[in-house]
């Protein structure tokens, strides 16, 4: 099956398990029964702001949900009946160096869920400690070929997070090298990893400030034959104006088709949910709220616009 994916994908991301027992919970696993339980009911108003969405007109093939099998099974085994574009992480939650979450078990977690996408979650500088790197990249590499050779959808989130000494070339300053400097790192790690066999169906990227930096990664995306990958934006936690200017410098883009939000989406309802200020309908409604606007942003941003 050739590499790629041809739709446009609006990821529901979460797939969070560390912000919710510490950010929102208050806990560190492991968790009690009680506080699983609350927090697979606090990702159920997530999924049900989805379901809302899609009643409301949200595209029905485009948009999916990322949720994670400690907290969401449920949730994925609902997804997948009722035909959404599911994504399941693999990866160890937290953790600064890629694991899997289940070790060499993680083929039959795969394909017990079946999901649309597997994904993985990468912190990965080039210029960072390269034995951890180099570690990373052998996983990275074995899960890859496992996976293209059963025709399955590899999503790849990259995260770059500056070294210490790339943030003091910018006094401290993370916007500076999110501007900078990130972009060009960002194209290295990707034909890094092409190199070394990982080979990526999507590739979800932290937003970029320029169409020419989101133009270089799609360039390096799709060399060598591999005109069919495509790129997502994610949304870091960050506030929704800046995760909107993302979107739409990456929706105006060839190659970029769609995003991956979470917290932005979610954290501030559940927040108040949980805080009592909140009905759980309300909170539903805001997080169906913020989603449609996302997702207005990102179309109204594409070439042709909505249209789409």
């Amino acid at each position: 099956m050739p590499l790629g994916y041809d739709k446009p994908l609006y990821l529901m991301a979460f797939d969070h398990r560390g912000s919710f027992e510490q950010g929102l919970f208050g806990v560190t696993p492991p968790v009690s029964a009680e506080v699983h339980a609350n927090i697979t009911a606090a990702k159920e108003i997530i999924y049900d702001a989805h379901v809302q969405a899609l009643a409301q007109g949200a595209p029905a093939s485009a948009c999916g949900v990322l949720v994670d099998e400690e907290f969401g099974a449920s949730i994925a085994l609902r997804a997948k009946k009722e035909g959404v574009p599911l994504a399941m992480p693999v990866e160890k939650s937290g953790q600064d160096e890629f694991e899997f979450e289940y070790g060499a078990e993680f083929g039959t977690h795969i394909e017990e869920f079946d999901p649309t996408f597997v994904k993985v979650l990468v912190r990965y500088n080039p210029e960072g400690d390269a034995t951890v790197n180099r570690r990373q990249t052998a996983q990275l590499g074995t899960l890859s070929r496992w996976l293209r050779k059963r025709d399955r959808k590899f999503l790849f989130e990259l995260l770059v997070p500056p070294t210490t000494a790339q943030l003091d070339r910018f006094e401290g300053h993370q916007r500076e090298y999110d501007k900078a400097l990130r972009p060009s790192l960002v194209v290295e790690v990707i034909r890094a990893m092409q190199e070394a066999d990982v080979e990526p169906d999507i590739w979800k990227i932290e937003g970029l400030d320029d169409r020419a930096a989101c133009e270089a990664v799609v360039a390096q995306a799709r060399s060598g034959g591999r005109e069919g990958v495509n790129c997502i934006v994610l949304g870091r936690g960050a506030d929704e104006a800046q995760v909107i200017e993302w979107l739409k410098i990456g929706a105006a883009v060839d190659g970029f088709d769609g995003f991956a939000v979470g917290r932005t989406l979610w954290q501030g309802a559940l927040k108040d949910y949980l805080a009592g200020t909140l009905t759980r309908s309300q909170a539903v409604d805001e997080i169906t709220r913020r989603y449609l606007e996302v997702i207005a942003a990102y179309r109204g941003a594409e070439p042709g616009g909505a249209s789409s």
